[in-house]
């Protein structure tokens, strides 16, 4: 039994340019094992709490910029775009994510994910490796608060957990 994607069926694909676009949001595809592979090789060379850092980066820059163009041009709430956010975590491919908990009054964020494509990539790990992940839930929270956060991985598939477990509040 097929099942509908809301993002792969509003994806636009430009023979032209070369473009993928989501929304009018440009995206790339590409494997997880690329993105893990470039993540240890930064490991190996700047440190583990460094490359975490960087990762986080990313993924944050995503996130808040997501979060803020629902916002803004799709009029969405703040439980829209979680909900929004967290739909197209899996429908792109990155896991499923299931919201615990969100608590925009007392700035509290909780997300599940079973089946990280980071943690699978990743293999073996005696911490939290979905930092992208840990980022774009980040940069969300962030423009859903209006205010920083610290988002945590207390949970994570690569250290023999079932799932991973992201805590964002503010």
């Amino acid at each position: 039994m097929s099942q509908s994607n809301s993002i792969l069926d509003n994806v636009q694909w430009g023979a032209d340019s070369g473009a993928i676009t989501f929304k009018d949001v440009r995206y790339m595809l590409i494997r997880p094992d690329t993105v893990v592979d470039f993540q240890k090789a930064v490991e190996a060379d700047v440190g583990l709490e460094k490359c975490a850092q960087m990762m986080m980066a990313g993924g944050y820059t995503g996130g808040s910029r997501s979060s803020k163009r629902y916002k803004e041009v799709f009029n969405y709430t703040d439980e829209e775009i979680v909900a929004f956010m967290c739909k197209m975590g899996g429908e792109i491919g990155w896991g499923k994510f299931n919201v615990i908990k969100l608590d925009v009054p007392g700035k509290e964020f909780i997300v599940e994910v079973e089946n990280s494509a980071f943690a699978a990539a990743y293999g073996e790990a005696d911490r939290g490796v979905c930092h992208m992940i840990r980022g774009v839930m980040a940069g969300m929270a962030v423009g859903i608060f209006g205010s920083d956060v610290v988002s945590e991985e207390t949970l994570c598939h690569s250290k023999g957990d079932d799932r991973c477990r992201f805590e964002i509040r503010g």
